[in-house]
């Protein structure tokens, strides 16, 4: 196969490495702001890691021309975006993926299922108060400052609270950005059967440590999982597994294979989006 890359910096060449590995070969690598950079060319698809307010405009010209898009998160930058570009991968039948390597995440997918297990067992008989605690944080970088920290680091927690509960059952409790855009603290909450489920996130990308936490409590349980390694000198490691998961999904939904899976990740995708847009969370207070 090949592809086109477009956004060369840390991201593209994490992906571009990963699915070189894969026997990929690139035949275009743009590097800066190109309106026609589908122009004489016919890929297999398209990797898209520039700044995140390009991405819109970039999925677009891909999936109106059928052509499979590989896209670094947010999907957009508003709820309105993300869905018409949902929207137009379905009329277009043409594979429209959201790169969100937690999702793919190991360690969130052990979390998930005990979760899911043990919550359905909790509140078969009774109602449940269940709360949940989704906290990310990192030390100032230079990178994504295009967008928020809503953007930029809450979406990849609020898709994995959509992985476990329906988005029309979700509803935004509270929502708190900071004035620079770089925290941010929601709750959102959600009916379950039988549970009444509280999440509260907090993302801060201007930290003096780095954490990626999940915790739950519900009933009698009580527990809390890491979702990154960390170094000896406190900083977090990437879980490779979480990013090589994702690619060979990728080239799966690419092949044909788990295609309703891959239209309900990108949809949890733009839900997330959604949700940030209608908590107040893409402009500063």
């Amino acid at each position: 196969m090949n592809a086109i890359l477009v956004g060369h910096g840390t991201m593209g060449k994490r992906h571009m490495d990963r699915f070189a590995a894969c026997g990929v070969q690139f035949s275009k690598i743009i590097d800066s702001p190109d309106d026609c950079f589908l122009n004489g060319c016919n890929p297999d698809f398209v990797v898209i890691a520039s700044p995140a307010t390009t991405h819109y405009d970039y999925a677009k010209a891909c999936l109106e021309r059928k052509i499979p898009v590989f896209v670094e998160k947010p999907l957009a930058i508003t709820g309105e975006q993300a869905e018409e570009l949902v929207r137009l991968a379905t009329a277009n039948d043409t594979l429209l993926f959201v790169a969100q390597s937690e999702c793919f995440n190991p360690i969130f997918l052990n979390f998930r299922t005990h979760f899911v297990k043990e919550l359905k067992n909790a509140s078969s008989s009774r109602c449940l108060e269940v709360n949940l605690e989704f906290r990310r944080e990192h030390k100032f970088s230079e990178r994504c400052r295009d967008v928020n920290v809503a953007l930029d680091l809450l979406v990849h927690d609020v898709s994995l609270f959509l992985t476990m509960f329906d988005y029309d059952s979700v509803s935004v409790a509270a929502c708190d950005l900071s004035k620079d855009g770089d925290r941010v603290a929601l709750t959102l909450e959600a009916i379950d059967q039988n549970a009444k489920v509280h999440a509260h996130f907090y993302a801060n990308r201007n930290s003096s440590f780095d954490m990626r936490l999940l915790a739950a409590k519900f009933g009698n349980a009580e527990y809390a999982v890491s979702l990154a390694r960390h170094k000896e000198n406190g900083d977090v490691e990437h879980v490779p597994d979480s990013l090589d998961n994702e690619h060979r999904f990728f080239l799966k939904l690419l092949a044909g294979a788990c295609g309703e899976w891959g239209r309900r990740l990108s949809k949890t995708a733009a839900d997330a989006v959604a949700i940030v847009s209608k908590c107040g969370c893409l402009g500063k207070e």
